[in-house]
């Protein structure tokens, strides 16, 4: 992957305005990670980052407080700041907010009549990533059609939350060392969730959406307890 996530940071250079510009820049690593190109140890440097997105390092100091108090970077003490490495306590609270931010949504479409247009075209996503035999594009594709369902709820703080919920899951998944086993089986989970939600099947999409968290999060938890986890940084 080598620095490739500097790149696309680059990419996103041209939003980097005065106003709010802290925020422009966590949310633009904070997509990196939930992207999946920056990894649990990476250390981000202040010099090339700030370089690759025209800020300065005060700008970017402000967003690495955003990202850790969002639990998503560590700083370690004349070491710098890294992306941080979750625990087995991290992945069954994520689970825990997760079945109330999802099923909220399931239960908001079942009130105000679904709009899945974002939601089959993330199954669209998916599709063609396992086509393409992308399985990191598969999961990214994933965490869209989850980011689509918690959307339903239309409120900007779930979206928010979501999106920080979604960040700190992509750490989680540098746990599983087949990404094809574990990501591929739940692209039908989604093509399947998102029909019974266009039959207005709300009942079975909330007791589908439930035992699909709990088999991910059990998936995820045993692939924790049985291999070592990266590092909180190298070396």
């Amino acid at each position: 992957m080598g620095q490739d996530w500097l790149s696309a940071l680059e990419s996103e250079r041209g939003s980097m305005e005065r106003a709010s510009a802290s925020a422009k820049v966590a949310e633009a690593l904070r997509t990196r990670i939930i992207e999946g190109d920056l990894q649990p140890g990476t250390r981000l440097s202040e010099e090339r980052i700030g370089t690759a997105l025209g800020v300065s390092r005060n700008t970017l100091r402000e967003a690495f407080q955003i990202l850790e108090h969002e639990r998503l970077v560590v700083r370690e003490f004349n070491r710098g700041v890294f992306v941080r490495a979750l625990e087995s306590a991290d992945v069954r609270d994520l689970y825990a907010f997760r079945r109330i931010l999802e099923v909220a949504a399931v239960r908001q479409v079942a009130t105000d009549g679904p709009d899945l247009t974002a939601l089959h075209a993330a199954v669209d996503e998916g599709s063609a990533a396992a086509a393409a035999e992308d399985w990191r594009a598969l999961g990214s594709a994933n965490m869209h059609f989850h980011e689509a369902l918690t959307a339903l709820v239309g409120s900007r703080r779930v979206d928010d939350a979501m999106r920080q919920v979604l960040a700190e899951m992509r750490l989680v998944f540098t746990t599983m060392a087949d990404p094809r086993t574990f990501h591929e089986p739940y692209l039908d989970g989604n093509r399947h969730l998102a029909a019974l939600l266009a039959q207005d099947r709300f009942d079975e999409a909330e007791s589908e959406l439930l035992a699909y968290l709990e088999r991910a999060e059990t998936q995820l938890l045993e692939a924790m307890s049985t291999q070592p986890f990266p590092p909180a940084h190298p070396g």
